[in-house]
């Protein structure tokens, strides 16, 4: 078996292939060429805390892969890291234990983040006055440097519930080349920004309809588990393009569930983020359009950036 921890996955790791992978993961998904177990959600409540557990085998893949991630959102205030994790590949042919990824949700942060940058990719504006953050933490940074990949804007609004954490983001993305303004309240934010990513633990909208510009794109990450919510109903029911990463996840949970629990939004209008990527081009139409990303995290991603660790994949 073998054994990396952080800093050899980092020593390894190269974004465009992990990218490439990701990509073929989630078409392979929605190509139904993936299997995968029903997701085990975990809430602390006491301890401000959760934990999934995420499993998948990708046809063709050596694979089977098995992820934990956990976060415990007081951690910070500890001087602990917020996110914790490892990954555990299995051998699809014989059942060996292949390797043991011991990356401290750091594999988790990275293919959520490569994620944001396809959903971007195929639904930003074309022309970005400024990006927004709703949360500051290490979400939002790996978010903030894939999305260098997908536009040419450097001006950036952030904002967070605690204000030294927005004050850290900006001194973190300055030597990246962006001007960041920490943001009094999610609505300043999305008074100037045009392309919002929300990275946050809420249990509650964050976002309202009403304060949104003509042509935003908002990726939403935060509602990865049951009760998690970051935007309005209103606004995965009136965007003109939703696209999410499960069907049948987004149904469970995640910002579509809500709007379709409600009889606000009729599921057969989401679309497959696989099938759009499969499709080729750009699922946005015209500027005006209001467009969504709803991605919980699916088990193929793991999966995916796992072998683009451990070597081997279709990257198709």
């Amino acid at each position: 078996m073998r054994l990396l921890d952080k800093n050899a996955i980092i020593a390894r790791f190269d974004v465009e292939r992990a990218l490439a992978e990701v990509k073929a993961g989630f078409i392979a998904y929605s190509r139904g060429e993936v299997q995968s177990a029903p997701v085990q959600n975990f809430r602390f409540a006491g301890a401000n805390g959760d934990c999934c557990v995420k499993s998948a085998h990708i046809a063709g893949e050596e694979a089977l892969v098995v992820k934990i991630s956990t976060g415990f959102y007081d951690n910070p205030s500890r001087g602990l890291p917020s996110n914790d994790g490892l990954v555990l590949a299995l051998s699809a042919t014989d059942g060996r234990v292949l390797a043991l990824l011991q990356d401290q949700g750091w594999l988790t942060t990275m293919r959520t983040a490569l994620a944001g940058r396809l959903a971007a990719g195929l639904l930003a504006p074309s022309r970005v006055e400024a990006i927004g953050l709703l949360g500051a933490g290490e979400q939002a940074r790996a978010q903030l440097e894939q999305l260098r990949a997908v536009t040419d804007c450097r001006e950036v609004r952030v904002w967070s519930r605690q204000p030294e954490q927005a004050a850290a983001f900006c001194a973190f993305a300055a030597p990246l080349g962006f001007r960041a303004l920490a943001a009094a309240d999610p609505r300043a934010v999305a008074a100037e920004a045009n392309l919002i990513v929300t990275a946050t633990p809420s249990r509650g909208p964050l976002l309202r309809r009403g304060w949104l510009r003509p042509g935003t794109h908002i990726t939403a990450l935060g509602a990865d588990g049951p009760g998690k919510q970051e935007l309005d109903p209103a606004i995965v029911a009136e965007a003109d393009i939703v696209a999410v990463d499960s069907l049948a996840q987004c149904a469970a949970y995640g910002e579509a569930s809500h709007a379709v629990r409600a009889g606000l939004r009729d599921p057969s209008s989401l679309i497959e983020l696989g099938a759009a990527l499969a499709a080729g081009g750009r699922l946005r139409q015209d500027a005006q359009q209001i467009t969504l990303a709803d991605l919980t995290g699916i088990a193929a991603q793991d999966a995916a950036i796992a072998a683009s660790v451990l070597g081997g994949g279709s990257q198709s």
